[in-house]
């Protein structure tokens, strides 16, 4: 890691290469505000950083242009309510949770779930029921909530105040949303959609592309990352509230609990533009969106050895995601080989390498992408250059598995990983991304995991959880 050189200095290089982006955020750069007329904003950028001012509204109590917003986007994906999140949508979803569950209930949740939830268990004294997502084999993800499996929750759990999923997940598969929806409100529950990945399927899906959003299949509350595949400023967001089971005060209070009292007028403002842009240009966007979708999934056919995520019920083909087995390389190595012809990718899991397409994406770099894989292609598969290729791996790296839940340690103390096994955990692991807990508060550590993780920090992974010396937060 280089240390001397700055984050600025970092920035202005990546930026000079003039890089593919096919990771977040999802307007890509500049170019796409330059292109519908947003460039004053970007040249008075600074100029624009400003604060509750005489006019600029105030985000928790909005009366001005602030509310103009909300209500565009109450419009754009005809909702009752919506709120402007300039914490991300972590900030949402912590909201959504503490507005639906008393402080010391139970919240049923996907195992799967951001780390963002677990954290809103830990503020709210909140207990976790597992949902346990369909493992799809044949890629080694984690796929779909089933609707019984919330059934078996609801059953077993009646005391429970809402239920969460992400809907899709991070490698573009959703549940059947109306369906859970259905059972969670026959059971007089809320439904709270992580929607973090797929805050462009309102759009995208009535230009014929993918699965409806949550918001049009029954969901209480859906909280979008609109940074993600959109238009706006990594960090900006959307929550919106779809029924009258939530108390939409409560809400507030919650949400102005949990975002800074300092919002960024940059981040709204982006969320503004955004929602300008989807008014005025949506159906056009998302129809060069569809086209550019289906050009490389039919070029991609066409190039031996690498195979595509392109088979799977409810699937958010937005996310592209390539199988490396035939390539005889990991997702890893796929990653290097793709950033040293100037492509860069969002998320490696084992054998999977997810690249994130978004509303900034142009027919160009959909070419580069296949060009690249074209000449990478020629290189590997069939014995020509054949590397060790990774195993398998589900979810975020690896299944969660279902595990015993003990009594969230009061008592802490760090160990060395090393020495963790048979230890319950009493601060999440994380590998990030996608930011989806490996272990859980209340969860012992096996010795499969320490290998696991081990494995992970050393092949340069992120793992949230485990300091510097490599040790990690268990019960006394």
């Amino acid at each position: 890691m280089d240390r001397e050189k700055t984050t600025v200095q970092f920035l202005m290089e990546h930026a000079a290469k003039k890089p593919v982006s096919f990771h977040m955020p999802g307007h890509k750069g500049a170019q796409l505000y330059r292109r519908f007329g947003y460039g004053e904003f970007l040249d008075r950028f600074m100029d624009c950083d400003v604060t509750e001012i005489p006019g600029a509204d105030n985000l928790f109590q909005t009366e001005g242009v602030l509310k103009g917003t909300q209500e565009r986007y109450a419009r754009l994906y005809q909702t009752d309510h919506s709120y402007l999140l300039i914490n991300g949508t972590s900030c949402g979803i912590i909201a959504a949770i503490l507005a639906s569950v008393p402080e010391g209930g139970k919240l049923i949740m996907a195992r799967n779930c951001h780390k963002s939830v677990f954290n809103a268990l830990a503020l709210g004294k909140v207990s976790p029921v597992y949902l346990y997502p369909q493992l799809i084999e044949e890629y080694g993800i984690l796929g779909q909530v089933t609707p019984q499996e919330v059934e078996r929750a609801l059953l077993e759990n009646p005391q429970a105040g809402a239920v969460i999923l992400p809907s899709p997940n991070y490698y573009g598969v959703c549940s059947d949303i109306k369906a859970i929806a259905d059972l969670v409100h026959k059971h007089g529950k809320v439904l709270i959609v992580d929607q973090a990945h797929g805050a462009h399927l309102k759009w995208l899906s009535q230009a014929g592309e993918g699965p409806a959003c949550a918001e049009d299949l029954g969901a209480d509350i859906v909280i979008n990352s609109i940074h993600k595949t959109l238009a706006s400023f990594t960090q900006s967001a959307v929550l919106n509230l779809n029924s009258h089971r939530v108390d939409r005060y409560v809400l507030e209070d919650k949400l102005q609990a949990v975002q800074s009292t300092s919002p960024s007028y940059l981040l709204m403002a982006s969320l503004d533009i955004n929602a300008d842009l989807l008014e005025k240009k949506g159906s056009e966007l998302m129809v060069q969106w569809r086209e550019n979708l289906n050009a490389f999934y039919e070029g991609v056919k066409r190039i031996p050895n690498v195979r595509v995520m392109d088979n799977l019920e409810n699937f958010d083909r937005s996310k592209i995601n390539l199988d490396t087995t035939l390539l005889g390389i990991s997702a890893g190595r796929l990653e290097e080989l793709l950033m040293e012809r100037g492509v860069f990718a969002e998320l490696t899991t084992g054998n999977i390498l997810m690249l994130m397409t978004g509303i900034g994406n142009q027919r160009r770099d959909f070419d580069v992408l296949l060009h690249a894989l074209r000449e990478i292609s020629k290189l590997y598969g069939n014995g020509k250059k054949q590397e060790q290729a990774a195993v398998h791996t589900a979810g975020g790296g690896r299944s969660p598995g279902k595990k015993r839940i003990y009594d969230i340690p009061k008592d802490k103390r760090r160990v060395l990983l090393s020495d963790a096994a048979g230890c319950i955990c009493a601060s999440s692991i994380i590998p990030y991304p996608p930011g989806i807990p490996l272990i859980c508060p209340g969860e012992k550590i096996e010795a499969e995991d320490i290998d696991y993780i081990a494995g992970l920090r050393a092949a340069g992974e992120k793992v949230i959880g485990v300091n510097e010396e490599g040790e990690v937060t268990v019960g006394k």
